[in-house]
């Protein structure tokens, strides 16, 4: 389960504004209704409807993640130690212990092909929604620049029509007619339209105009179209992520009850088919030996994680603390040399989104080169598919297992496997910006659905999973949804991703 919340006017995005009026994208009031957050065993019954909705059920045909079982049905070892003692109270006892062995494991599976689907299916529409929004916003882009085509034209057109009537010495009228400056190209075709001949020298640059104008139309209309199509494609987008991350939930609950139950189970299992004098306490020993044994190796792993992700913030703040002085000293020697040089600091880029440049609050995302940059790119192919010709995001290098930091303090919205994004996690920053990272190495997403994040916190480590042709991070930032170029835009608050 997962929310992009949105408000920010981008190249490829809709306004909060324009969404509510064309009813097409989600409004406020869908938005608090469809992401209010759910615990992650109330997602097994939504992720179960999810299942049956994408034709996900168990082989005898009951509801999928139907439980026959649960936790507090589960045999102690004193159920164990007296079924023992009868034959037919322990063929009983096996039958359940196998059934109930089963029913973990089919969960497990089931909950997991749900997972793997609704990521795919989030995964296409997620796609086609930013092609919807590029488009759009090319398309709103042509219808600019013909606009401002047809504007120029029709000024050149009035200035030559008045000119030619002063040099043949009928100029009343026309000069009549231009006194007063016209708003725009149609108003001033208008006027010269008025007239009952167009003077000699000027009709091609009034019909150079007129077709600017039309043109300027034309593309603002299917501007229009693709803008309500992008909308519609956007609302289905996020609805597919939310289905996904339940999915995801569910997938990660069951695995845990797996964990949990299943060595209990089969040891019990293993009791009850044994036919010699070892005694259940044997195997309530063995088992809590393997239990604490894999608990010590998952608490062991957590250090590591733990330490890895200490280690990595601890050089990115020596390498920030080191750029940060050399860059005082590098503006102190320009200023205490020669030549009168200025002591003000020079005045940053604007925003591309026009708003206040911060250089506080956002962080490189890795510490890595730039291995390939936003746009249109030439496709590539690897053995088993091929990578999209439209990159909506940079990728930055630093090697497999590297730490990938948040790029801003924000919201986990998801996090988990994403169809060619591979291993992902989404963030929300408020105010309709988030970021995405892509490529995560299995088993290395640190942060869940929710989590609170800081700006240069580890949030995950770099892999090569879903569609990806070497160790890096696939970094993306959305305005509004959409993506933008995130070189600009980290650019204008004091990061350097190039």
């Amino acid at each position: 389960m997962a929310d992009v919340k949105q408000a920010v006017t981008s190249p490829m995005d809709t306004s909060m504004s324009a969404a509510e009026e064309c009813d097409c994208a989600p409004t406020a009031a869908e938005r608090r209704r469809l992401w209010n957050p759910i615990t992650r065993r109330s997602a097994l019954a939504i992720a179960g409807a999810g299942a049956l909705a994408l034709g996900i059920g168990l082989s005898n045909g009951s509801p999928a993640f139907a439980l026959t079982y649960n936790p507090d049905d589960y045999p102690t070892w004193e159920d164990v130690e007296r079924a023992r003692g009868d034959e037919a109270s322990k063929q009983s006892e096996i039958q359940r212990l196998e059934d109930m062995i089963a029913q973990l494991k089919r969960r497990v599976e089931e909950t997991t092909a749900a997972a793997q689907q609704a990521a795919d299916e989030y995964y296409v529409a997620q796609q086609a929604f930013y092609e919807a929004a590029y488009r759009a916003d090319e398309l709103q882009s042509q219808a600019d620049a013909q606009a401002e085509i047809a504007d120029t034209a029709a000024t050149n057109a009035a200035r030559v029509a008045s000119q030619l009537s002063r040099t043949g010495g009928e100029n009343t009228s026309l000069d009549v007619l231009f006194a007063g400056s016209a708003a725009n190209a149609d108003e001033l075709l208008t006027k010269l339209g008025q007239m009952d001949k167009l003077l000699a020298g000027s009709e091609t640059i009034y019909a150079e105009a007129v077709a600017a104008r039309d043109s300027a139309q034309k593309l603002t209309d299917q501007a229009q179209v693709a803008r309500e199509e992008r909308d519609r494609l956007q609302k289905i987008a996020e609805e597919k992520m939310i289905v996904a991350q339940n999915a995801q939930i569910a997938a990660e609950q069951a695995l845990a009850d797996e964990q949990e139950h299943m060595v209990t189970l089969e040891g019990q299992l293993a009791a009850l088919r044994d036919t010699t004098s070892k005694t259940v306490a044997e195997y309530e020993e063995g088992v809590a030996a393997k239990q604490a044994y894999e608990e010590e190796q998952r608490r062991l792993e957590e250090e590591r994680r733990r330490k890895a992700a200490e280690e990595a913030a601890r050089k990115a703040k020596e390498a920030a603390e080191k750029a940060a002085q050399e860059a005082a000293e590098a503006a102190k020697n320009n200023n205490s040399g020669g030549g009168g040089g200025s002591s003000a600091p020079a005045p940053a880029a604007p925003a591309p989104d026009g708003g206040e440049i911060k250089n506080s609050g956002w962080a490189r995302p890795s510490d890595g080169w730039r291995t390939s940059g936003y746009g249109a790119r030439p496709k590539m192919c690897g053995p088993s598919y091929c990578g999209s010709t439209f990159h909506a995001g940079i990728d930055l290098a630093a090697g497999c297992g590297a730490p990938i930091y948040a790029a801003a303090t924000g919201t986990v919205v998801y996090a988990g496997y994403n169809g060619g994004y591979g291993n992902y996690i989404r963030l929300d920053h408020g105010n309709g910006v988030g970021t995405g990272y892509g490529h995560i190495v299995n088993g290395g997403i640190l942060v869940g659905y929710g989590q609170h994040v800081n700006a240069g916190d580890v949030i995950a480590y770099e892999g090569n999973t879903g569609n990806s042709f070497g160790c890096h991070v696939h970094f993306e930032v959305y305005l509004g949804g959409a993506t933008t170029d995130p070189g600009p835009w980290m650019t204008a608050r004091g990061i350097n991703t190039y």
